[in-house]
């Protein structure tokens, strides 16, 4: 059996693979370096990967968020061993597992718009250059976190039109005090700002929420894609909840960039598995 896994700042999808089939996804939480030692990482997927429990696959494909580094690296890398002892563990970041879910073994640009975003030019082979997404603060454009934050500092400063503003306080149960307290003293703020994209995609037609969504991604493009030359010669290919439900706005901002819409995907699991059974492995 080879397990393959999809690891995101929200949920990890996991995939078993036998007899050259594979199996239903299984979904755990999130799992991120950054912010969890081997030891909380060892007890999620413990509790969480029941369904594995007893088994020892012949090879681990892990593919992260935060699994840029040989030190966060070796967390996850541990933490699974101590679960599956005998098993060969290939730990790589979440944007090699997207670039080659995305574009397999051809060359094209790839891109993550989850709760974060990110992006690359692939060769068909590695990930031959990247922009540092640098998180929900710094960077991350278009991502889920990005557009929760915008949609939350329009409503808190009254920058969209009132029945709006009255729609988010009735659809959300919670005061601007409780807003405040959830961004900055509780843990995984990046996880409750992405929440909100939700209500974007509810309301999309009103113009106001439309100029966070596409500014978002037009800052997006300007500040990642375009800096890669390829990506006026290839398709730009996305994977990921933001990319796939807001892909109308996406392709619109894409063609008034001049790039080209290449294959847009909810989750990499299906075409990482398509990529492993190929042969396509290190």
């Amino acid at each position: 059996m080879i397990l393959i896994a999809d690891g995101g700042s929200t949920k990890t999808e996991w995939r078993a693979i036998e007899n050259g089939k594979s199996g239903a996804s299984i979904f755990s939480a999130g799992i991120n370096p950054y912010f969890l030692s081997v030891d909380e990482i060892y007890q999620l997927i413990k509790k969480e990967l029941k369904p594995f429990s007893g088994e020892n696959p012949f090879k681990i494909w892990f593919y992260g968020t935060g699994c840029n580094s040989e030190a966060k690296n070796s967390r996850v890398k541990s933490a699974l061993k101590m679960l599956f002892p005998e098993s060969e563990v290939f730990i790589g970041s979440d944007l090699l597992g997207a670039a080659r879910a995305l574009c397999q073994n051809k060359p094209g640009i790839a891109c993550i718009m989850g709760t974060g975003s990110n992006s690359c030019y692939y060769n068909g082979r590695e990930v031959v250059s990247n922009v540092s997404p640098l998180g929900y603060i710094l960077g991350d454009e278009g991502g889920g976190a990005v557009l929760g934050k915008k949609l939350l500092s329009a409503v808190l400063k009254k920058q969209v039109p009132e029945n709006v503003i009255k729609a988010f306080f009735s659809t959300y149960a919670m005061s601007s005090a409780d807003i405040l307290d959830s961004v900055y003293m509780k843990p995984f703020p990046n996880r409750f700002l992405g929440q909100f994209a939700i209500f974007l995609s509810d309301n999309s037609q009103i113009p106001e929420l439309q100029e966070i969504i596409t500014s978002s991604f037009d800052e997006f493009i300007m500040r990642n894609v375009l800096q890669y030359p390829e990506s006026k010669d290839h398709a730009v290919n996305f994977t990921g909840s933001i990319a796939y439900y807001f892909r109308p706005f996406l392709e619109r901002c894409l063609s008034n960039n001049g790039l080209k819409t290449g294959k847009i995907t909810l989750s990499p699991a299906e075409d990482l598995v398509r990529y492993h059974l190929s042969g396509s492995n290190e």
